[in-house]
């Protein structure tokens, strides 16, 4: 097989880069970046075993971290290489597990690594979303755990939780996820790491939250936008598969996309794929506007858009393989300089909401706080029982919701007015504690109104004079700033009352019915 002079420039130059840590990726405007100026265009696969293409779930709340598999990497990442690949996805890591082995032969082999901060039981579920401090703590051990490789590009805050019109609202808890992580990257990492979304193709949605996640302050809205497309099938033309139009909307984004997934195996299965839409990917049609793409997928499953068959401790590769190794050895895209490069796109508007938008453009849920959180349980003069399950949450919920709707004011959150509950963030069993006081208080503590049939029991509160102070000052600078983010308008703040957990002022109208249950919806990766 013969290279061109640019595939040979480009090999000599990952050869150089392997005797020390790979140049951190860097992003100005719609562009990707190496740190000496040369633009970065991602060759990317996705590499995580027992992930669903497009979004969808694999039915299972386990997953394997590929980053922490040595033996695996080791058979690996010499076939990553025969693909030219410089950028890898993965789905869902283990924070507490090394990951040492498989950055540095990565990191050898002149490959990056982009990753999901999601797993499958910790991820914003569309069917019933939240950013809470259990979410947050995930997400941030994620970036601890991955963020002092300088081969790491990024994060992905969600992938396709929004994917249709009905569960727009989700779209409000993802955007607080990135605020958060971009906030935790920035106090802790001393070099840029960016904090994206990955969405799907739908018509009805793709330009309002293309443009959500793009508009408003900045430091809350993403570094990059990944789409999962699966349009071009086959043979196919650049307009006939719609990537004219792609690149037509795109052209005005001011922060990079990419595909975050492509690779369609339609109509003859994964061993049919030609990748047509590879040459297309990387030519002068899309390359000043789209910063490459990643394919999925390196594993043979029983989705068939496997690049590699694994079996025991043997890969072999299939017919997609040579197939896309061959276009990929042809690809030689045009680039520009850092320098010479000179911005001028900038942030969308926010979408209006409507009929197939229920999210308002400038206020985001509060920011997860468990000592906020932990303080606000201390302080509580009816609590759940210490031996009820979670399982049994959803049954008080319904009911304390339902009978005393303003009690659960201060836990719900509505996107489309932008009202959330100072401790709609707060973990599960303090969400309940919390309405279980404001009923307690608002029957004018009865002894019968903290009972639930054994399910709850009045207690003395806890709470410190710091606890109080902690309180008193949540309660005020909500006020003053009237919201949970920088942009925020609107919260469900207490008044007094007899006791230090009311009700909120402002009421939202509707009452969120909480979902207890274990596996309760679809959790995404």
């Amino acid at each position: 097989m013969q290279f061109s002079k640019t595939a040979l420039f480009s090999a000599s130059l990952l050869l150089g880069q392997a005797a020390a840590d790979l140049p951190p990726i860097v992003m100005k405007g719609s562009k990707f970046f190496y740190e000496n100026g040369t633009q970065f265009f991602m060759k990317g696969i996705a590499y995580q075993q027992d992930s669903a293409a497009a979004g969808a779930s694999t039915g299972s709340s386990k997953y394997s971290d590929p980053l922490a598999n040595s033996a695996a990497c080791r058979r690996d990442v010499p076939l990553l290489k025969q693909l030219r690949t410089n950028t890898i996805r993965t789905y869902a890591i283990d924070p507490t597990k090394n990951h040492d082995d498989c950055m540095k032969l990565l990191e050898d082999a002149g490959i990056y690594v982009i990753s999901d901060l999601s797993e499958p039981n910790l991820s914003v579920n569309r069917d019933d979303p939240k950013w809470d401090v259990e979410l947050l703590k995930r997400y941030t051990d994620v970036v601890d755990a991955l963020s002092g490789y300088s081969n790491v590009i990024g994060f992905f805050a969600g992938n396709e939780v929004t994917n249709n019109a009905s569960n727009t609202d989700a779209s409000a808890y993802v955007k607080a996820a990135v605020r958060d992580t971009k906030n935790h990257i920035k106090a802790t990492s001393k070099r840029w790491l960016g904090v994206g979304y990955a969405a799907n193709d739908d018509a009805d949605i793709r330009e309002n939250i293309a443009h959500y996640f793009n508009c408003g302050n900045q430091s809350e809205a993403i570094d990059y936008w990944g789409y999962n497309i699966y349009e071009w099938c086959g043979k196919n033309t650049f307009k006939g598969s719609g990537y004219d139009k792609q690149v037509e909307f795109f052209k005005t984004y001011s922060v990079p996309v990419f595909f975050a997934e492509y690779g369609c195996n339609l109509p003859n299965g994964a061993a049919g794929r030609i990748w047509e839409e590879t040459t297309a990917l990387y030519s002068d049609d899309m390359t000043g506007v789209i910063n490459g793409g990643i394919v999925y997928m390196f594993h043979q499953e029983e989705n068939d858009y496997g690049l590699v068959e694994v079996k025991g401790d043997t890969a072999s590769k299939l017919k997609d393989f040579d197939t896309l190794s061959t276009r990929m050895a042809s690809i030689s895209p045009s680039s520009t300089s850092s320098d010479a490069y000179k911005p001028t796109n900038t942030p969308a508007e926010c979408p209006k909401v409507g009929s197939k938008w229920a999210v308002t453009g400038d206020v985001l849920p509060p920011t997860p706080d468990s000592n906020l959180c932990d303080c606000m349980y201390k302080s509580l003069a009816c609590a759940p029982s210490d031996d009820l399950e979670a399982e049994d949450f959803g049954k008080i919920f319904n009911y304390v919701c339902d009978q005393t709707p303003q009690a659960c004011d201060g836990i719900n959150g509505n996107t489309t007015s932008g009202v959330y509950g100072i401790f709609s963030m707060c973990k599960d069993r303090q969400k309940l504690g919390y309405i279980l006081n404001e009923y307690y208080n608002l029957q004018n503590q009865a002894s019968t109104a903290c009972d639930f049939k054994g399910q709850a029991k009045v207690k003395a509160a806890s709470a410190d004079d710091g606890c109080q102070a902690s309180l008193a000052q949540a309660s005020k600078a909500a006020t003053q700033t009237q919201g949970g983010s920088e942009t925020s308008k609107n919260v469900a703040v207490p008044i007094p009352m007899k006791s230090l957990f009311t009700i909120g002022d402002l009421a939202i109208g509707a009452y969120v019915v909480v979902a207890m249950s274990v596996g309760a919806g679809m959790v995404l990766l």
